[in-house]
């Protein structure tokens, strides 16, 4: 009997004990559209996920022109990173079949130094599943979910964050027709394989692709029928796409190439940085000039009094002067006045009136000289009180630090004794 009894406050107390666990479950917020049911111990930080969804899905609807009539709920964990569990990834997305219906989940591990929008960009593939899927609630177990394609995640993201003058400034440095990616090779593309700087790039072209879809006839309502129809979508991308959007034509590359070039026209309105400025001043006058068959030589512009009876001397005179005159369109006020008297003295050798212009070019020349010098130790010293100085980081760097520091970092141990350890270190606050 006493063992009879001992084994059974055992059982009752265990059975307490699971109540127990059962009666506090995790704390939870709901957005205000309700749709996202967001569980987490920090208040402020389920609040920050659900507002951020709530803009993410408002964002999305108003690009797709798709009304809020949601049937899926999305559950996000959101949690601070864990010493006992060092493996966990920063985002797990789960879309299962529960046998009540479909089940979507987001689990996200939120540092202090969290990308906002990586979070964004999880949300909004939550979401575009849910409306690919709303429909298709009979989906069987286990059955293969497709994905929401990347160039529209980025599309919609970079649409929100940036600024519009500055979208197709990554694609500046490729503004030349061999150095464009061409339209079939981007939407094949995996994102999450580039590194930083090719992916700002990645993000420029998502944006003007999604221009493209946007601005062709019925653009909106085609965007959002091809999101409701991407579960049947086929293995080839690019052949999906054109599919859905008969405007990119016969000719889609053409579109392409000729949307990206108006992408990069909208960016002559903008004024240059003094730097930017002296590098394409710095470009232009060299000219290069060839005389009665001989091959073509660069020179300066104060180097004049050997080319200037060349034969083709004057068409690139012309040629100056006007390249000079549509940069000062946009050269920085500092440096636009000796960018024009650079297009003055040009358009006068270009007449073939060279009195005075050699006193006139050394002086322009000194003035740039002593501006650019001005200008560099300006830059050196706001390099120095950023470094030095600053409170706040600018987090231009951010990406190269948290790729240095992964690298660097040592193989985390996950066996028992090492989660342990790892779990005291962060209790008692210990610092390695």
């Amino acid at each position: 009997m006493p063992l009879r009894l001992v084994s059974f406050v055992t059982v009752f107390l265990c059975g307490i004990s699971t109540s127990k666990l059962h009666a506090d479950p995790l704390p939870r917020s709901i957005s205000t559209s309700r749709q996202f049911i967001v569980y987490g111990t920090d208040a402020p930080l389920r609040g920050a996920v659900c507002d951020l969804a709530e803009r993410t899905k408002s964002k999305l609807l108003s690009t797709v022109r798709i009304r809020d009539e949601w049937k899926l709920p999305i559950v996000v964990n959101a949690q601070y990173p864990q010493a006992n569990a060092p493996e966990l990834p920063a985002a797990s997305l789960t879309f299962s079949q529960t046998g009540f219906g479909l089940k979507i989940q987001l689990d996200l591990i939120i540092p202090l130094d969290v990308n906002a929008a990586a979070v964004q960009r999880e949300l909004l593939r939550a979401t575009l599943l849910e409306i690919m899927y709303r429909e298709r609630t009979n989906l069987p177990p286990g059955s293969a979910y497709m994905q929401p394609p990347p160039w529209l995640l980025e599309g919609i993201i970079a649409d929100e964050a940036a600024d519009p003058a500055q979208l197709a400034e990554p694609l500046r440095t490729l503004a030349v027709p061999e150095g464009f990616m061409s339209l079939e090779k981007f939407v094949r593309q995996n994102p999450d394989l580039l590194e930083p700087i090719s992916r700002g790039v990645y993000a420029a072209y998502a944006h003007v692709l999604l221009e493209i879809l946007i601005d062709s006839p019925d653009g909106r309502s085609r965007l959002a029928r091809f999101v409701r129809v991407l579960p049947d979508a086929s293995n080839d991308p690019f052949v999906d796409l054109r599919a859905a959007f008969p405007a990119l034509g016969v000719e889609p590359e053409k579109v392409w190439r000729s949307a990206i070039a108006q992408a990069l026209g909208t960016q002559r309105f903008h004024l240059l940085s003094a730097s930017e400025t002296e590098q394409q001043l710095n470009d232009i006058l060299h000219l290069r000039i060839g005389d009665r068959g001989q091959a073509e030589k660069n020179y300066q512009l104060h180097e004049f009094p050997q080319f200037i009876h060349a034969k083709t001397a004057r068409a690139a005179l012309r040629r100056l002067s006007l390249d000079l005159l549509l940069l000062a369109t946009r050269a920085n006020p500092l440096v636009r006045p000796i960018v024009l008297e650079y297009q003055r003295l040009s358009a006068l050798l270009s007449r073939g009136k060279t009195h005075g212009v050699k006193a006139r070019i050394d002086r322009v020349n000194s003035t740039r000289a002593a501006l650019a010098g001005r200008q560099q130790r300006i830059d050196d010293y706001l390099n120095w009180f950023e470094a030095t100085q600053s409170l706040t980081s600018s987090g231009a760097f951010t990406d190269y630090l948290r790729a240095a520091g992964r690298a660097t970092e040592p193989s985390t141990r996950h066996d028992p004794i090492s989660l342990y350890m790892n779990s005291m270190e962060v209790e008692f606050g210990v610092e390695r």
